[in-house]
């Protein structure tokens, strides 16, 4: 699985009829708590964008493919639903989301708890949601975990005790060709009394599908020998329209307890479940929106997160507890068959099956994956007062994070051919006698952390703020990986300690120390314009490839150089940035020839990423507009080497091209991104309310593969312009709005993808499209 490459966005998050949920103050003003305290957004010196709870419901928000595109600093590679790497900056090298490869270089936190696992980012369902903050470039300082190109935060409503209030929300939609969904959302705010209070919120969402199975077949030579021996299989069995929906339901619950005025507890509780059924990549080869699949494809995505925040006065000083622990299961099964045809194209693939009764078996290839991933996290911290001429906050840190997985690639039958056909199939014990490729390790990556920041008014208006984080980075992998003739006590470390597992071939364990920082100058020239200098560094934990004779992959880090200004001048502000980072040692994910499509993870050497990003808002007599805009530019500052195929590492070897030039633009990242929104409100009959809005997204093409060979099998996407429009009405505490998404049905492609290593499934290569036309009505009401 791949990650992306992003632009940026600095902070005018505009606000549209904002009240102190949206996190802002009565006179239109975001408060943020980007710098782990609230502060005013045009007063925090650092590149973020937020989104508060006006604009999130205006947009039809209810996952992170509705708000990445309001947020030009943000992008992603995904295979569907709950399958997505999220990257700010184009700090990406498209090859993410390995169970034994790179962790993230992004992190998303839930208010205080990172939730961001190997696999990706989960699709956090966004209801009753205070805000959302994009934070760009390096967050090391007082975001340890992922936070190598920036941040994604997720901020709720809380309980609150002033009063009882609630909600509930219908939606009944369709895509345009596809089929129908709907949703039905609710909260409640219960004051329990006048220091406690809780807070209850409920979903269930029903997507419908827009990507047909249509009918196809195959037919494989069985036998190279005898080309007469053929084998045709079809798909009729599993044809049909609209055949990638999505079940999401769930809900959370959280209690505010002020213990006394200075002291608050604030217990909270999430669970999600998240079914989709197809694929969500769509094959350009079998017509718009179409794909011939022989297996059927599911993925489920369970999730909790159990979280408690402490906060509190020690003497003067602000004192904050966050711990959480959070535990993720995905069950995930896919059409692996193109594997099969491409090797089956070079002649010497399919005859390996006969079923030793004179036939053979169907050799088309079955993906099934399970990842139990657990995180536990903790953190205090104390702060300062807000008012003092020098401020400091600092704390310490600690995560433990574990990826317990299982792969299997799956042939029916193989495990009831004789031998000496088929070597050694892995034993009945293990329950997968037909698997002929597996993977079961367990993974830890442990963080300790402390961290400091301070700020210094040297003048009035002119602040020097400085900020570290000395971390200790452990991570360790331990299991099997390999195919069936691989399994034997012979070709392992030592055998399982149970029986129903394969031997130990893999026991890899690393440990590095490091630190990030931050040097920030700010000052403010007038009472409306601020402007600001940035260093800062980011750093992702090197960690262990699973085949033995790999070398382990380095430690990344990434140094920001940042100028960046924020004019708030009443109605109208104008903020932005420009930036220029450098990307040492970046890690890289590529399959060598002939190593079983194993992936391995290499550092690929340095990246040179220059950016500008702005965002523009003006407000006047009901009407708002709002602008943002990014432009990055990431592209290879060195030569990333060929593999060795004698040591299967990076190596430069004389007259031995490399497999990417220096200046290669990094894959993914679009180089133009942004969006403009126009909303105009005005009154209707009584004291009722009336708007339209309308909305222009827009990017450019991109690079899908770092590589020349793999680029050219892939080719680059292109840039696509959609709109969406909406209308709707508020009578007393009732809304109406009816809206449609991408009006003219652009098909616009956000990444390229295969379920295969290229050098073999280029020529079979999907695409991840934007939504399709995508139209609705919404009912709601508050009390």
């Amino acid at each position: 699985m791949l990650a992306t490459t992003i632009l940026c966005t600095s902070g005018a998050a505009l606000a549209q009829d904002a009240s102190a949920a949206d996190g802002a103050t009565t006179d239109g003003e975001i408060v943020v708590t980007a710098q782990k305290r609230e502060q005013n957004l045009q007063d925090v010196p650092i590149s973020i964008q937020a989104l508060g709870e006006s604009r999130l419901e205006n947009a039809q928000v209810s996952s992170f493919d509705d708000y990445q595109k309001l947020l030009p600093s943000v992008s992603s590679q995904s295979y569907g639903p709950s399958q997505t790497q999220i990257v700010f900056r184009g700090v990406t090298s498209g090859s993410d989301g390995l169970q034994t490869g790179s962790l993230p270089t992004s992190s998303v936190y839930i208010d205080e708890i990172p939730v961001t696992t190997i696999y990706g980012s989960v699709d956090f369902h966004v209801y009753d949601v205070a805000r959302v903050e994009a934070l760009s470039g390096p967050q090391g300082t007082l975001f340890g975990a992922s936070s190598l190109s920036g941040t994604l935060r997720i901020i709720t409503n809380k309980p609150d005790t002033s009063g009882f209030s609630g909600a509930i929300d219908a939606q009944v939609n369709k895509f345009g060709k596809g089929d129908f969904g709907g949703s039905l959302e609710g909260y409640l705010n219960l004051p329990l009394s006048p220091a406690a209070a809780l807070r209850v919120v409920g979903f269930y969402q029903k997507d419908g599908g827009y990507i047909d199975n249509i009918p196809g077949t195959r037919t494989f030579t069985l036998d190279d020998a005898d080309p007469d021996t053929n084998l045709t299989v079809d798909n009729h069995a599993l044809v049909k329209n609209d055949y990638n929906d999505v079940e999401t339901y769930g809900g959370r619950i959280a209690l505010g307890v002020d213990l006394d005025e200075d002291w608050t507890v604030t217990p909270q509780f999430i669970y999600q479940r998240q079914l989709s059924h197809g694929g969500f990549l769509f094959d350009p080869r079998k017509g718009d929106l179409n794909v011939t699949d022989y297996f059927p494809s599911r993925n489920l995505d369970r999730w909790y997160q159990a979280a408690l925040t402490v906060e509190g006065k020690v003497g003067n000083w602000d004192l904050v507890y966050s711990g959480g622990y959070f535990e993720r299961k995905v069950d995930s099964t896919f059409d692996y068959s193109y594997y099969t045809v491409a090797y089956d194209s070079y002649g010497y693939y399919a005859n390996y099956y006969p079923d030793g009764n004179g036939g053979f078996l169907d050799p088309q290839q079955r993906f099934y994956g399970s990842d139990h991933y657990t995180k536990q996290t903790h953190e205090l911290r104390i702060s300062s007062p807000s008012e003092n001429r020098f401020r400091l906050t600092a704390g310490m840190f600690y995560q433990r994070q574990s990826d317990t997985a299982r792969t299997t690639y799956d042939i029916t039958g193989i495990g009831s051919i004789p031998p000496p056909i088929w070597a050694t199939p892995f034993p009945a014990s293990t329950g997968d006698p037909d698997t002929i490729f597996m993977t079961r390790v367990f993974r830890v990556d442990k963080d300790y952390a402390l961290f400091a920041q301070g700020e210094y008014d040297i003048l009035p208006n002119l602040t020097l703020s400085a900020g570290v984080r000395g971390f200790r980075a452990r991570n360790s992998i331990v299991g099997f990986s390999g195919i069936a003739t691989g399994s034997s006590i012979d070709s392992c470390v030592r055998p399982s300690p149970t029986p129903d597992k394969v031997c130990i071939n893999i026991d890899k364990h690393t440990k590095q120390d490091s630190y990030t920082y931050k040097l920030n100058l700010s000052w403010n020239a007038t009472p409306d314009l601020m402007l600001y200098a940035t260093l800062s560094s980011g750093f992702r934990p090197g960690g262990n490839n699973r085949r033995a004779d790999v070398d382990p992959f380095k430690a990344d880090k990434l140094y920001n150089h940042e100028i960046g200004w924020k004019l708030g001048a009443g109605r109208f502000t104008f903020n932005g940035a420009a930036f220029y980072q450098k990307w040492k040692n970046m890690q890289f994910g590529l399959v060598p020839l002939n190593n079983n499509g194993v992936t391995n993870i290499y550092n690929a050497g340095d990246a040179n990423i220059y950016g500008i990003e702005s965002d523009v808002s003006y407000r006047v007599d009901g009407l708002s507009l709002i602008a943002s805009m990014a432009y990055t530019d990431a592209r290879l500052g060195t030569d990333f080497c060929e593999i060795d195929p004698a040591t299967l590492n990076i190596v430069c070897r004389p007259g031995v091209a490399p497999a990417a030039p220096k200046g290669t633009r990094l894959p993914v990242q679009p180089k133009v991104k942004g969006t403009l929104t126009a909303r105009y409100e005005f009154p209707a009959a009584a004291e009722n309310k009336m708007f339209v809005q309308a909305s222009m997204f827009f990017q450019g093409g991109t690079r899908s593969f770092l590589t020349d060979a793999d680029f050219a099998a892939i080719g680059p996407t292109k840039g696509f312009v959609t709109f969406d429009l909406s209308a709707g009405t508020h009578v007393g505490n009732w809304k109406v709005e009816a809206f449609i998404e991408n009006l003219f049905d652009r098909r616009g492609e956000l990444s390229r993808n295969t379920y295969c290593a290229i050098t073999f499934c280029g020529p079979y290569r999907r695409s991840y499209p934007t939504k399709p036309q995508f139209f609705g009505l919404k009912v709601g009401t508050e009390f």
